[in-house]
C-alpha cells in the first residue's frame, strides 16, 4: 500500500515547511480565523485558500515542527515567477506563539526566497498596529519601507498597512551577524 508523504520544501533543526493539502483547510481556516489571529489579517473564504493550493507562482505551506508531528501555523509566499526576483511573503499565520516558531519561520523564508528561489527582495505587509510581528520582522532585518494609510476597511474603520522588505545583500549581511 502507498503512503502518503507530503512534500517538504525546506526544514530547519526547529520546524519544517511542507505544501498545503486540501486536507488541511480546516486547519488553515481554523488558524486563519482564531480571535488572535483574525484581527491582523482579512480573512479568506475557504475557496480561496483551495484555489492557492493550485497556482503556480504562489506556495501554501504548511509550518510543521522538525519531525511533522504537529502543525504550528502556516504561510502563503507568491511571486514565485516573478521576472524582477521579488517574492512576498503573503501570509504568516502561527497558531503557537512563544516557542520560537515565527522567528524560525521568517527565517526559513528567507532562506526559501533568497538561496532556494534567487531572489533579490523579499517584503510582506502588516497591520500598523501588530507590533509584534513589526518587531520581530525588524529584528530579522527587514526594513520598513512605507506606509499605505487606511487602504483597509475592517467593518466600519479603516486600517493602514507598513510595508517591509529585505533585499538579498541585507540578508547575507543578517546572516553574518547571527
Amino acid at each position: 500500500m502507498n503512503e502518503f508523504k507530503p512534500e517538504i520544501v525546506k526544514q530547519s533543526d526547529l520546524i519544517r515547511f511542507r505544501q498545503a493539502t486540501e486536507a488541511d483547510l480546516d486547519y488553515i481556516m481554523e488558524t486563519e480565523h482564531a480571535e488572535e489571529n483574525a484581527q491582523y489579517v482579512i480573512p479568506w473564504p475557504r475557496e480561496e485558500h483551495a484555489r492557492l493550493l493550485h497556482i503556480d507562482n504562489t506556495r501554501h505551506l504548511i509550518v510543521e515542527t522538525a519531525d511533522g508531528s504537529k502543525k504550528v501555523g502556516f504561510v502563503i509566499v507568491s511571486g514565485l515567477k516573478n521576472p524582477f526576483q521579488e517574492i512576498e511573503f503573503h501570509r504568516i499565520i502561527m497558531a503557537e506563539k512563544g516557542k520560537g516558531y515565527g522567528r524560525e519561520t521568517v527565517r526559513l523564508l528567507q532562506s526559501l526566497a533568497f538561496e532556494d528561489l534567487g531572489a533579490h527582495r523579499a517584503w510582506l505587509d502588516v497591520k500598523d498596529y501588530n507590533d509584534r510581528a513589526r518587531n520581530l520582522y525588524r529584528s530579522e532585518g527587514f526594513v520598513e519601507e512605507g506606509l499605505i494609510r487606511d487602504c483597509i476597511k475592517n467593518g466600519d474603520r479603516y486600517e493602514s498597512l507598513i510595508i517591509l522588505a529585505i533585499l538579498e545583500d541585507e540578508y547575507k549581511e543578517v546572516l553574518r551577524s547571527r
